[in-house]
This record gives C-alpha cells, sequence and structure tokens, in this order.
C-alpha cells in the first residue's frame, strides 16, 4: 500500500508543482483574483518544500496567456492544462505589468513557475499583461519568440462581466455598490473612461503588442466560442503550440446546473469556481446601445489589424 501511494504521488508530481513564494496581491482582494474550485485547486501541490521530480526544472514560460480580463483566461488554462505536455503556472504572477513584482527580476519570476519535464511547455496566465502599456516590451525583451495566446469575447458583454466581478466583489467586502448605468453614464453622455470600457478597445491594447510581436506570434482564441464548444478552439491552441493533439471532446461535459463546460480528466470531474459564470445584471437597452455603438469602430479597426472577424460585429 505504501510503494502504492508513493507511485501516485510521483506522478502527480510529475505534473503539477507549487511556487515556492506565493504572489501576494496589492489591493487586498484584486479585481483579476483568480477564484479556484476546491477541486481545481487540489491540482496544485500544497507542500512548497518538496524535493522536484528527478529530470524536471523550473523555466521561463513557452507561452503566455495575456488576456483579456474577463475574457475566460481562467477557462483556457485550465482545459489547455488538461494537455499531459503542459505545466501550468498555478498562480497570476503579475509580472510584467507591475513594477513592484518586475524589480525583482527574472530569477524571481521563474521560481513562480512550476517544475516541468523537457518535453513539457510552461504556461503563464495574467489577464492584466494585455491592457498593460509596459508588458509588451518587457516580455519581448525577456523571449521575443515566445508564443503569446489572447482570449477575447463581445466586448460589451466582457463590460458588464468585469462589472459584475467589480460589483459581488465590493459586497463581500462590504463596500458601496452602484448600478452598471451610474458608472456607463456621466452628464448623459457614455463615460468612455470607465476602466472597463477602457479594457474593451482591442484595438488599441493590440496596437502596442503587435509594435513588439508579429501577429504571426500571437493567437487569439475565441471566448465565446469557447464557451459553447471548447474542442475546436484548443485543437487550434494545440497547433499554435505545436502541442501534439491531446484533447478530445471526452474530456469536457456540460453541466447544467451551472450552465457551463466542465473538465472531465484523470479519472476527476472539476468545474471552474462558483464566481466564474455569474448571471450579469440587465442594462438599461438605451445604454447598452450607446455602448455597443461606441465599440463598434473599434471591433472593426481591430479586425483588419488581425485579419480575421468574430461575431461580435
Amino acid at each position: 500500500m505504501a510503494s502504492f501511494l508513493v507511485s501516485l504521488l510521483l506522478l502527480v508530481l510529475q505534473k503539477y508543482a507549487t511556487p515556492s513564494e506565493l504572489v501576494k496581491a496589492s489591493f487586498g482582494t484584486t479585481l483579476d483574483a483568480i477564484d479556484l474550485d476546491p477541486v481545481l485547486a487540489a491540482n496544485v501541490s500544497e507542500d512548497a518544500t518538496s524535493s522536484p521530480p528527478p529530470g524536471t526544472s523550473k523555466r521561463t514560460p513557452h507561452s503566455i496567456i495575456i488576456g483579456v480580463r474577463k475574457g475566460g483566461t481562467r477557462a483556457l488554462l485550465e482545459m489547455l492544462d488538461i494537455h499531459p505536455e503542459v505545466a501550468a503556472a498555478a498562480t497570476e504572477v503579475h509580472f510584467f505589468d507591475w513594477d513592484e513584482n518586475y524589480v525583482k527580476g527574472l530569477e524571481w519570476y521563474r521560481d513562480l513557475m512550476p517544475y516541468s519535464y523537457p518535453h513539457q511547455i510552461t504556461i503563464e496566465k495574467t489577464p492584466g499583461y494585455f491592457t498593460s502599456p509596459l508588458a509588451p516590451e518587457r516580455i519581448c525583451a525577456m523571449n521575443s519568440s515566445i508564443k503569446l495566446l489572447l482570449i477575447l469575447r463581445d466586448p460589451a458583454e466582457r463590460v458588464i462581466s468585469d462589472y459584475t466581478q467589480v460589483y459581488f466583489n465590493r459586497l463581500e467586502n462590504h463596500k458601496p455598490v452602484q448600478a452598471i448605468e451610474n458608472l456607463l453614464v456621466r452628464s448623459g453622455s457614455l463615460n468612455i473612461r470607465y476602466k472597463a470600457i477602457q479594457r474593451s478597445l482591442y484595438d488599441v491594447h493590440m496596437r502596442n503588442w503587435l509594435k513588439h510581436f508579429p501577429l504571426e506570434q500571437i493567437h487569439i482564441v475565441d471566448g465565446d466560442a469557447l464557451i459553447h464548444d471548447p474542442l475546436p478552439e484548443l485543437q487550434k491552441v494545440e497547433r499554435f503550440l505545436n502541442l501534439a493533439p491531446r484533447i478530445v471532446s471526452s474530456n469536457f461535459y456540460f453541466n447544467q446546473t451551472k450552465g457551463f463546460y466542465c473538465i472531465r480528466s484523470d479519472g476527476r470531474e472539476r468545474c471552474l469556481h462558483e464566481s466564474k459564470g455569474r448571471p450579469h445584471p440587465s442594462v438599461n437597452n438605451t445604454v447598452l446601445e450607446q455602448l455597443r455603438s461606441y465599440l463598434q469602430e473599434h471591433n472593426q479597426h481591430f479586425f483588419r489589424m488581425v485579419k480575421r472577424t468574430f461575431s461580435w460585429q
């Protein structure tokens, strides 16, 4: 029995490891907080002092999920982590977008990565990178040939989802909240300075990334498609990352209660935390039309930049 448990532990350690230092958020409960279901959290070893599996090492990422916030980054990372050749970082590191972390240096960053085998690729995700003016240049300085993953969804829906997350965070921390219309509209006009709207100007942020990386190094995942049918989107990512096709349809099942797809792998079933997929508030139709109208020109410009279109015309 003891030998069986040791063997089982070694199998788990082959894929998962915990960073030796947790990244502390600057704002207490961050707006980009990672919400893991207890079952998902069990994927990561909690013993940071355990010896690494023989033949493994910590390496800087081969690929980074750079955003977008509330675009489905957590779902994408968890689904990719099904793949045996992927080693996923356990936390949002915020190395390239937070100065207080960036000054700690590349070795500090590398130490937060999981142990991986030579045949595996390391993937980190921090949604704040996409909208950071500094992240593209800093990532390019680390590795100009790195492959970047960007998951996007309908930008108007993303604004509402952004608001929803902040709304519930403030409620949980006993802070006052506002109706979404009060944030979207100021003095009768759309409040384009509202941060949630700024984050949905995909063309503005993409322009900064294309100054440092060719479009061929940035794979855009359709977040709306991933929600409704995960496999085709993940197969595209496998090809982009030069991974063998290992993710199959049986790795997913639709959870009627939660209303989205959950993961089935290694004989276990798991779903994202209950904070994911929260119902959105209803938004005044006139205000919503103002928002969509404002975003439309930015969307069209973005489509031309990336040479493809999405359902959210």
